[in-house]
C-alpha cells in the first residue's frame, strides 16, 4: 500500500511548482522521518511513512490561493484517500493529526511520537544546506529581498524577516528550540551550525571584508 500512497500523494505535485515545497521535499522529509524512527522503536513505523507521503498534498491549493491552511485540508483529503484502502480510523485519525501538527505556524502540538518525528524531520528540511536553498528560492518567487545592509535582523520588526537573509535568522536558526525528538535535536544542532557559518560568511561578502 506504501507505493499506491506514494503515487497518489505524488499527483498532487504539479511541474512548476515551488521548488521549497515540491515532491522532492517529501522525499527529503520520508527519508529524514525514516532515519529519526530508527531511535524510536515504540513508533509506528507505517503511520510515519503515510504522514511524511501524504503531509503536504494540500501545499499546491494554498500557494494557488484556493485554501488557507495546506496542514488541515491536507489532513482531510488524506483521511479521503486513507478510507478507500480500508485504513483503520485509528490509524487515519493519527496520520491526521501528524498532518495537521506538522505545520511550523499553525500552532497544533504534536501529541504524538510520529506526530513528533513528522514535525522534526519537516522543520530539519528547512535546516542545513538545503534549508538555506530552500530559504531563498522562496524568496525568489515571492520576490523579496536577499538582503538589505540597512536592516540588519536584530532591527527588522517583522516575525518571519523582511528579508531571505533576516529570515535565516528570525525563523530557521530558531527551528532547533522546536524540535520534539532528541535525534531530532541532535541533527537540527548540526545544521544550524552550518546554516550560521553560512550567515556570517555572507555578511562578510556583503560588507566586502573579504
Amino acid at each position: 500500500m506504501r507505493e499506491d500512497i506514494r503515487s497518489i500523494a505524488h499527483s498532487y505535485f504539479r511541474a512548476g511548482m515551488s521548488p521549497a515545497h515540491d515532491w522532492q521535499h517529501v522525499q527529503r522529509v520520508e527519508a529524514t522521518a525514516d532515519r529519526l524512527a530508527n531511535d524510536y522503536p515504540d513508533a509506528d513505523a507505517h503511520r510515519i511513512q503515510l504522514s511524511a507521503l501524504l503531509h503536504d498534498i494540500g501545499r499546491a491549493k494554498e500557494d494557488r490561493g484556493d485554501i488557507e491552511d495546506h496542514a488541515a485540508w491536507g489532513a482531510d483529503e488524506s483521511a479521503r484517500i486513507l478510507r478507500e484502502y480500508n485504513v483503520s480510523e485509528e490509524t487515519i485519525g493519527a496520520v491526521s493529526h501528524c498532518i495537521q501538527a506538522h505545520r511550523y505556524s499553525n500552532h497544533v502540538t504534536p501529541e504524538t511520537i510520529e506526530a513528533k518525528i513528522i514535525s522534526d524531520a519537516d522543520n530539519l528540511d528547512a535546516l542545513g544546506a538545503v534549508g538555506i536553498a530552500r530559504c531563498f528560492a522562496y524568496g525568489g518567487e515571492q520576490g523579496l529581498a536577499i538582503h538589505d545592509p540597512s536592516l540588519p535582523p536584530e532591527e527588522d520588526p517583522s516575525t518571519a524577516g523582511k528579508t531571505q537573509f533576516n529570515h535565516l535568522h528570525k525563523k530557521i536558526l530558531d527551528l532547533p528550540n522546536r524540535m520534539y525528538t532528541d535525534a531530532g535535536r541532535e541533527l537540527a544542532e548540526e545544521r544550524s551550525a552550518f546554516v550560521k557559518e553560512f550567515t556570517q560568511r555572507f555578511e562578510q561578502e556583503a560588507t566586502g571584508t573579504i
